[in-house]
């Protein structure tokens, strides 16, 4: 027992003597910290400084060379679209496509590596903006940034224009909702919503139809949840046919025709159902 006693202190005693050493050649080092590693300037990469020169050229006439807006376009830095848009999911077809409606060309010639390098400097620019906000990144997505709308407008629109009642009622499933998410959570669901439960509708060769969640589907065989909660599966054998429901469609086409004040009111009114 001894012997080990011994053996341990005299491993400790090593250590000591081994950091004294040290301090002694770098007296500097004692009660610094080691120094923080940078996060890398996105502005760098170069599918960004390729994007910045071909934003210049295509948009930066009206959003301005930076794409912080001018007196004809705003801001692209503060648009939730780009904000919310994941790998050009959302900004490739405001590109190509153009908003006519709103004074926007269309840039049907631009290739697709041309405009995932505009995406590229698109969220470069974001990124350099949040981290020189004072709350940092975390700013851009603040609710006093974002609750710049009219609740009562956003309501009328939710009501109206935005046809929102068809499937969504504030009283049913989007009671709570700003309870359930943060604000920069739920105006990205609003903007594009995940999709966790398919439904659709199976036409069997009696005439039956039945309707309901798509619990399995492959090349062989369906099976639905139907509106009783009973499970139900058939072969994929010559007249059945499975029609899915594109829950989406009204979302995506709402981002075509979305102005920035229906964004803010909409989101204004959804932040009232506590």
């Amino acid at each position: 027992m001894r012997w080990h006693l011994n053996l341990h202190l005299s491993r400790l005693l090593g250590i000591c003597l081994a950091m004294a050493f040290f301090l002694a050649l770098h007296p500097d080092s004692a009660g610094q910290e080691m120094p923080r590693t940078r996060k890398p300037n996105p502005m760098t990469n170069e599918d960004v400084k390729r994007g910045m020169a071909q934003f210049q050229q295509s948009c930066g006439m009206c959003h301005g060379s930076g794409a912080k807006g001018t007196g004809s376009a705003p801001s692209l830095i503060d648009s939730s679209l780009v904000r919310h848009d994941e790998n050009g999911n959302l900004i490739a077809k405001v590109i190509q496509e153009g908003r006519p409606e709103r004074g926007m060309p269309a840039f049907p010639a631009l290739t697709a590596t041309q405009i995932a390098d505009v995406v590229a400097f698109l969220h470069a620019k974001i990124t350099v903006s949040d981290n020189a906000s004072a709350g940092g990144g975390a700013a851009g997505y603040s609710l006093t940034r974002l609750l710049t709308g009219n609740a009562e407008a956003g309501k009328q629109f939710f009501n109206g224009d935005g046809t929102c009642t068809k499937c969504h009622s504030a009283s049913g499933d989007l009671a709570g909702i700003a309870k359930k998410y943060p604000p920069a959570e739920l105006e990205a669901r609003m903007l594009y919503p995940r999709v966790t439960k398919e439904t659709g509708t199976v036409s069997l060769p009696s005439g039956e139809k039945v309707t309901g969640q798509i619990i399995h589907l492959d090349a062989f065989d369906v099976a639905v949840l139907d509106a009783g909660g009973n499970y139900r599966s058939w072969p994929l054998q010559p007249g059945v046919k499975v029609e899915l429901d594109d829950t989406l469609r009204r979302h995506l086409e709402l981002l075509r025709t979305y102005t920035d004040k229906d964004v803010h009111d909409l989101f204004a009114y959804l932040e009232t159902l506590q």
